[in-house]
């Protein structure tokens, strides 16, 4: 039995269509228009719709499709990957107490750094395009990173609560 490529399109009793989007010695794993994806043996029963043979395709895991539309992502929106929260913190409380006679406010600290790192992401993305502005000239563009920049520098109270230092906020550097 000669192995199928990725791309194959192939029919399961069981899932229905579906096509390889990535191989191993002894599985197929197929995503299947109504399942979704799923791991099956290639020596499994199945009705082979298209065969594509990996000589025929430039072959491409899922794994590395999905790792550059994360990084594609990650790089033009202002979505981010979970960033790691300082051990300590998770699970905590932030406890704002009013100085008058008031009923104070309980915030889990995992939604707190959930919006801290919103901002932070949103902040890069305004970075993004004001660089890549063509309606800005040079001067304008260096005023509003300087201004940016200034910005960072009044959140680095909050670098407290991650984990890995290069995620934290960085303003002007003093000489």
């Amino acid at each position: 039995m000669k192995l199928l490529g990725i791309g194959s399109r192939i029919k399961h009793a069981e899932y229905g269509l579906g096509v390889v989007t990535n191989l191993t010695a002894q599985h197929y794993w197929v995503t299947f228009f109504e399942k979704g994806l799923e791991t099956i043996d290639i020596d499994s029963d199945f009705e082979v719709v298209e065969a594509l043979e990996n000589d025929d395709i430039d072959t491409v895991s899922l794994y590395e499709v999905e790792k550059s539309i994360k990084h594609l992502l990650q790089k033009w929106s202002d979505i981010t990957p979970a960033r790691g929260m300082a051990e300590k913190w998770k699970g905590g409380k932030l406890i704002l107490e009013p100085a008058t006679n008031t009923q104070s406010k309980e915030i889990p600290i995992d939604t707190f750094f959930h919006k801290i790192v919103m901002v932070r992401d949103r902040i890069r993305v305004m970075e993004q395009k004001i660089n890549a502005s063509k309606n800005l000239d040079d001067q304008e563009k260096i005023d509003l990173q300087q201004y940016i920049t200034r910005i960072y520098g009044s959140l680095t109270t909050f670098n407290v609560l991650f984990q890995n230092k290069q995620d934290n906020f960085v303003g002007e550097r003093s000489k």
